[in-house]
């Protein structure tokens, strides 16, 4: 029931600031250290811009993204994620690559919609609320977020905030 309050909450504080991103992204990966110790994740970041925005949504985003990476993880490889961004005319485009177990075609769209799960719980704990988080906020920054992946192959989240 919390994250579907949560769900609806989002956007309600519509307070922008500059963020910088790496400074954020720095906060995200230390509040994670246990998750990504504990699954031995190696995450690579190239140097991220400065945006505006609201600070506790960007980084929930980008927290449920890295989240994501590492629980849909291959068996027996570890997690190796990669977050990039670059400057493109009037929007920031950032890509968040990982190694895991990939995203059927057919399920692309289907994973940012709210409650709807890929897996069973038993598999994967969850509630399938955190990407439709992510595109909510993608969409109040006024950006899109889409998916490159295929099965075993791992998955690039792509995604857009425009540049203020």
């Amino acid at each position: 029931m919390k994250g579907l309050l949560d769900f609806f909450i989002l956007g309600k504080d519509s307070a922008r600031s500059m963020i910088d991103c790496n400074i954020m992204l720095s906060e995200v990966i230390a509040d994670l250290d246990d998750l990504i110790n504990r699954n031995q994740a190696k995450i690579t970041v190239e140097e991220l811009p400065i945006i505006k925005g609201c600070e506790t949504e960007i980084k929930l985003l980008f927290r449920n993204l890295v989240v994501n990476a590492i629980k849909f993880r291959k068996k027996d490889i570890l997690p190796e994620i990669k977050i990039t961004a670059e400057s493109c005319e009037k929007k920031w485009t950032f890509k968040i690559s990982d190694n895991g177990i990939g995203i059927e075609e057919k399920n692309r769209e289907k994973i940012f919609i709210i409650f709807k799960r890929m897996h069973n719980r038993s598999e994967y704990k969850g509630t399938g609320i955190g990407l439709s988080h992510c595109k909510k906020i993608v969409e109040l920054h006024g950006g899109k977020i889409r998916v490159e992946s295929s099965p075993g192959a791992g998955s690039i989240f792509i995604f857009t905030i425009t540049k203020s």
